[in-house]
């Protein structure tokens, strides 16, 4: 079953990334405020990005390398 990593775009212009196997129920979880508790003080606007992994192993260190960059990097690898 394929995972996937996830950019959301936030009310206050920040980006929150996640992983899922369902990013459409994810997003829906998120918008209505039972999500990750960021996302229920900063809550999401759009989805910037989503990218496809083969298992949740290589969706995690996907996850981990993309928390390691900076907003700005993140919105120039949506592009």
């Amino acid at each position: 079953m394929p995972w996937f990593l996830y950019l959301l775009e936030c009310s206050d212009g920040s980006i929150y990334t996640g992983i899922t196997v369902d990013v459409d129920k994810r997003y829906a979880t998120h918008l209505s405020g039972k999500g990750a508790r960021y996302t229920r003080s900063h809550p999401p606007q759009q989805v910037l990005a989503v990218f496809e992994y083969e298992d949740r192993s290589a969706a995690s260190k996907a996850e981990h390398a993309m928390k390691q960059l900076t907003a700005s990097q993140k919105r120039a690898l949506c592009r």
